[in-house]
């Protein structure tokens, strides 16, 4: 209960803070008496022209010193080897909130609400800001865009309404999605998960006990099957929805698919579950005519404690086993690959040698604290060792770059927004750069190929096809004798790198 007393007061302090602060912000001076329209009058972001590349040397925070989107770099253009996107939960939906405090951002066009009007706001405003940004693509949750509503028809009529107006400033501005995705992870419904198993009824009890509810829902007595079909329903729509955008990725985030305890957890049947929900994804994907990428975002925790998408390799697996690794690829995200214990590197080149690199999330978290905190990736190095992955790739069209990250929670000013991805866009910018140097130099490719020479033998040639056995080696080794172990030269490595940084 006292929990809830805290969180109660902080739903009232938002509110208050609403009230007090964020009417007086709704509209800019010049739009007073207009803004009860459901388009906005004037620009979002005023005073802020287009972002441009100045190079290295500028000293003007709203332009770019390293991403020049047209510059070739090893033969494709720098927009091409990224394809850069906007999130749009992040950048439009983003409170400041965390678990210990009350939202922080109100921005000017924002009333408070969450009703249609606010979302087709702030959908002209995702539209302004990528254009100014100098961005071709934008992501987004289904439940972002567009309110819930009291029912899957309600709720399925306001996405229609909001994605007919994205439609147009697509096709106005020339702007596409990279990837669309439903939200199976925020409603109580799907505390326990939305494609392996659920049981919510005692919540349902609880709100009504302490008055939050007056009276009961039918949803919250469902079965088990009842939540799996709502998100059946609810992807089924998202993937209607990203394919009339013209969507050319969908991605799958598991949140909730995993769990807390497996004293109480059938783990074999749960992941059957979700494979089958795959199954019916993959199938509903090729009746409509989608030819878009599935993807998959590995994450091990948080929210759940477990998740059955732990890593790429955890993920791979899960493809394999039940025969999905050819329609599915991997969304990796940089953050998620710190909290299963691997560097992002790593789990782009798992997901690289299996064939499954699809998408990249250009975030990072921080060392010292030990949640998905989303921040824009800053770190040059992180950067460069991304960008070897990705040229071996070969790019990773048709997927991309999207900033699945966020404002620190004291940065409040709109213009952050732009500093923010800018920051981001160079950092990648010159993770290319020296990513590039590194591989026209070849010193550092010569150095790992020296460390395999003696498997480009006629002897190792044999093992790596598989023909030697062990009969053959032990007389080999017989032959041989002790061998002479070489350096990994693990430190002129590093010195290679940072040469290039």
């Amino acid at each position: 209960m006292k929990a809830w007393g805290i969180f109660l007061l902080l739903l009232c302090l938002q509110a208050i803070t609403y009230a007090v602060i964020g009417e007086s912000q709704t509209c800019p001076a010049e739009n007073v008496g207009k803004c009860d329209d459901s388009d906005w009058e004037g620009e979002f972001f005023p005073g802020i022209n287009k972002i441009k590349y100045e190079g290295p040397s500028s000293k003007n925070p709203l332009s770019f010193k390293w991403y020049n989107a047209e510059e070739e770099i090893l033969g494709k253009k720098m927009k091409d080897w990224f394809r850069f996107s906007v999130a749009f939960w992040h950048t439009f939906r983003g409170t400041g909130a965390d678990p210990f405090g009350a939202p922080t951002k109100y921005w000017p066009w924002e009333d408070g609400t969450n009703s249609l009007k606010m979302a087709k706001r702030r959908m002209r405003a995702n539209f302004e800001f990528i254009n100014k940004l100098g961005v071709d693509w934008w992501c987004f949750h289904d439940r972002d865009i567009a309110p819930d509503g009291e029912t899957l028809e309600e709720a399925n009529a306001n996405l229609d309404e909001v994605v007919a107006l994205a439609k147009e400033l697509q096709m106005q501005s020339k702007k596409k999605v990279l990837w669309g995705t439903a939200q199976l992870f925020m409603h109580p419904r799907y505390m326990h998960g939305a494609a392996t198993r659920y049981a919510i009824r005692p919540v349902h009890d609880f709100l009504i006990l302490i008055g939050f509810m007056s009276h009961k829902i039918n949803w919250f007595y469902s079965s088990e099957l009842g939540v799996y079909a709502y998100a059946a329903a609810q992807v089924k729509k998202a993937l209607e929805v990203t394919h009339y955008l013209e969507g050319e990725n969908y991605v799958f985030w598991g949140g909730r698919e995993g769990y807390q305890s497996l004293l109480n957890t059938d783990m074999e049947r749960e992941l059957n579950h979700l494979a089958r929900f795959f199954e019916a994804a993959v199938a509903y994907k090729k009746k409509i005519g989608f030819n878009g990428t599935l993807l998959i975002e590995p994450k091990p925790q948080e929210p759940t404690k477990h998740q059955y998408d732990w890593d790429a390799a955890t993920t791979a697996n899960f493809l394999r086993k039940y025969g999905l690794i050819g329609e599915f690829k991997l969304n990796i995200e940089c953050n998620h690959a710190t909290l299963s214990g691997h560097s992002c590197h790593h789990e782009l080149e798992t997901a690289r040698i299996n064939g499954l690199l699809g998408n990249i999330d250009a975030n990072t978290g921080d060392p010292q604290v030990g949640w998905d905190t989303d921040q824009f990736l800053v770190d040059i190095q992180e950067a460069t060792m991304i960008m070897l992955s990705v040229i071996r790739n070969g790019g990773i069209a048709p997927g991309g770059f999207n900033f699945d990250a966020k404002l620190r929670r004291e940065s409040t000013d709109v213009e952050d927004l732009f500093i923010a991805h800018i920051i981001g866009m160079d950092t990648m910018a010159r993770g290319l750069r020296n990513a590039a140097t590194l591989i026209e130099d070849g010193t550092l490719a010569e150095l790992v190929r020296k460390r395999y020479q003696s498997f480009d033998t006629e002897i190792g040639a044999q093992i790596e096809a598989g023909k030697a056995d062990f009969d053959f080696l032990e007389k080999k080794a017989k032959e041989w004798g002790e061998p002479k172990v070489a350096s990994a030269k693990q430190e002129l490595a590093e010195m290679i790198l940072q040469s290039a940084l």
